[in-house]
């Protein structure tokens, strides 16, 4: 178990997207991905103002974060601009922030609710485990680049059937937490063995990932749509 005060938000961003540029801040649903992201971090119950931070190098992103009173880290050009860079390189906050522990935020899955992260922070801070990792739950049928089948096949089925066939987990790409100690070990959320990073199930509708200029489009007409609902109840 861990001690609520040991752990922080980060959202970290930048402007140099190749698939889509400067998606951060590219104006969706009268706002931007990023601010949204911020302002609902500011609305947890669970962690204070006090413990979200940005990690940003552009000025656009800073000023936006001093803009939502959000804390910022101030990446390195290095560390915004370079592909593949060392762990500790691009999670350069790893021994400058005062904590523990880190969470993730993807500021790029606007569907994502303030009541899910919340339940994230819960889950770790309640675990002993040292890095914890969003999944959604699938029951479908897998095969691997030799095309065999990874799915466990039902006894008895003779097609396939995904009422009955187990469930998997995929990765969701929305909600990381590790351990600062860890990063500075090249190490992130977990050793990838069975029970590390340990699961969390997150609603495939919150998952919506924004990587290409279609999925921008499509996930500000769900986002407009969800909270529009959302407002009308």
């Amino acid at each position: 178990m861990k001690n609520i005060d040991d752990i922080c938000v980060i959202v970290q961003a930048r402007m140099s997207s190749q698939r889509l540029p400067k998606k951060m801040l590219k104006p969706f649903a009268g706002s931007s991905l990023f601010e949204i992201t911020l302002e609902k971090l500011k609305s947890s119950r669970v962690l204070p103002p006090s413990q979200v931070y940005s990690s940003v190098y552009e000025r656009e992103l800073v000023n936006a974060s001093i803009r939502s009173g959000i804390n910022v880290f101030e990446r390195s050009r290095k560390s915004a601009m370079s592909e593949g860079t060392p762990l500790t390189e691009i999670y350069e906050w790893w021994d400058r922030l005062p904590y523990k522990h880190c969470i993730l935020v993807n500021a790029c899955c606007s569907l994502l609710t303030i009541e899910t992260i919340d339940n994230f922070i819960k889950a770790f801070a309640a675990s002993d485990s040292r890095g914890m990792f969003g999944v959604m739950e699938k029951k479908n049928y897998f095969w691997d680049v030799d095309g065999e089948l990874l799915t466990r096949w039902v006894e008895g089925e003779q097609v396939m059937n995904t009422k009955t066939v187990g469930v998997t987990y995929e990765a969701a790409h929305c909600l990381y937490a590790g351990t600062m100690e860890d990063v500075g070990k090249g190490i992130w959320m977990g050793d990838f063995t069975k029970g590390s990073p340990e699961l969390f199930i997150v609603h495939e509708e919150e998952t919506f990932d924004v990587d290409y200029p279609w999925q921008f489009d499509v996930a500000e007409t769900l986002y407009k749509k969800k909270f529009k609902d959302i407002e009308n109840v």
